[in-house]
């Protein structure tokens, strides 16, 4: 007889019991108000971080009888650069737009020593020590320099140090930013090897609708198949101060997901919330004079979780252009497990060399990303073309497949 499958309360309790690695990412909302970066929300975090890395992973106790138990690891991408030299500037008489790139790259220029500093000295108290690690997403992008920063990481952890993470903001240019720290954690999930990321935001949870358009609208407590949801439909804008907002954590969400990784989403202005919503599942007690909480999101991690390679490949840039399908390719793309060939090709967009990333379209709806073996020019050349005609115009140095199936990640969440 086939064991139930666990109910997603279940999958909770037991990611939250089990979990050794942990990356938390708290956004600009929670972590700024008028004046700045709020202290007293930095010193409440820094309690509840220090309180998780002490709860032992399950599994650990006759570890710890034996004295040889290993806390969690935990990484923390921490936004509030921007607003955080905007407010800095503020008290100083100047008061600036931060609007531009060049004005928020200065912004954050300002910003982010304070952030850093302010970050180490909540954490000190706890006798946890920080990293600063600033990151373009060129530093993830490049195979090698992805290999380094990976071991970089696991060496920090490994010494119990705290990783603090953002974005290289002040030298970053629009083909090498991440967009937002959400994607960025996202992409941590895979390079650190999390078992569970915890998302902090300034709402209380995932609405079951479009708040702009239902003010009513409830707060989802689980999301089965983050990959069925219309985004667009189902989000607002983005917040004020940070350039983030539902749409891209729940996007953030989705690409956890498909390497088998849940995310919590929780309120991070609630006090005490990440010990709260681990004592709801029964994995520590409620701190004293709080409720456990049952509240926030949970998305389920994905069935069947795709490769970290193919995780990399997909998410390592933005797509450099569009290759259009017809619906044969399309249906062996999808059903098939096949490779996408020159025949199955109608239409491309963009400036691509060979090895880009580029979106699979049919009919306007993307099927997914994957790696070109053509560039642009080539493939405008043989787009259409059965292979021995591929072979006339180009010669016997090609490629059978303009992507490999191995090359290629379906229904990618960009």
């Amino acid at each position: 007889m086939t064991a139930p499958t666990e109910d997603w309360r279940q999958e909770r309790a037991r990611v939250l019991a089990q979990a050794r690695v942990v990356v938390v990412k708290v956004g600009s909302a929670v972590l700024t108000d008028a004046q700045g970066l709020s202290m007293p929300v930095l010193e409440n975090l820094a309690g509840q971080l220090a309180r998780l890395r002490n709860l032992l992973p399950a599994g650990d106790v006759a570890s710890s009888n034996a004295g040889g138990a290993e806390p969690r690891r935990l990484v923390l991408v921490s936004s509030g650069a921007v607003a955080a030299g905007r407010a800095a500037l503020a008290t100083r008489g100047h008061v600036v737009e931060t609007t531009g790139l060049a004005a928020r790259q200065a912004a954050a220029a300002v910003g982010q020593g304070q952030l850093m500093q302010s970050w180490d000295k909540v954490f000190f108290a706890h006798r946890m020590p920080t990293a600063q690690v600033l990151l373009t997403r060129d530093d993830l992008r490049a195979r090698q320099r992805f290999l380094n920063a990976r071991n970089t990481f696991a060496e920090l952890l490994e010494w119990g140090v705290l990783p603090i993470v953002n974005e290289n903001d002040t030298v970053s240019i629009s083909e090498l930013k991440f967009g937002d720290n959400d994607c960025l954690a996202s992409l941590l999930v895979n390079l650190t090897g999390a078992d569970l990321f915890i998302n902090l935001t300034s709402a209380s949870g995932v609405l079951a609708a479009d708040p702009q358009k239902d003010p009513n609208a409830p707060i989802m407590d689980h999301i089965d198949d983050v990959a069925a949801l219309d985004l667009g439909q189902l989000c607002g804008g983005k917040t004020s101060v940070g350039t983030g907002g539902m749409y891209s954590k729940l996007l953030a969400a989705r690409r956890a997901a498909q390497i088998g990784v849940p995310t919590l989403i929780l309120p991070g202005r609630e006090p005490e919330i990440i010990t709260r919503a681990f004592a709801a599942s029964g994995i520590c007690p409620a701190p004293q004079g709080h409720e456990p909480f049952t509240g926030g999101t949970w998305v389920c991690p994905a069935r069947h979780a795709i490769p970290r390679r193919k995780f990399w490949l997909a998410y390592q840039s933005d797509p450099a252009g569009s290759v259009h399908v017809d619906a044969g390719a399309a249906k062996a793309l999808l059903h098939k497990g096949g490779s996408l060939l020159p025949g199955g090709v109608c239409h491309v967009e963009g400036n691509f060399q060979q090895g880009g990333l580029v979106r699979v379209l049919h009919e306007g709806q993307s099927l997914g990303v994957g790696l070109s073996n053509y560039s642009t020019s080539d493939l405008k050349k043989i787009m259409g073309l059965k292979r021995h005609e591929v072979a006339a115009i180009l010669g016997d140095a090609h490629y059978p497949e303009v992507i490999h199936r191995d090359n290629l990640l379906l229904d990618a969440a960009v």
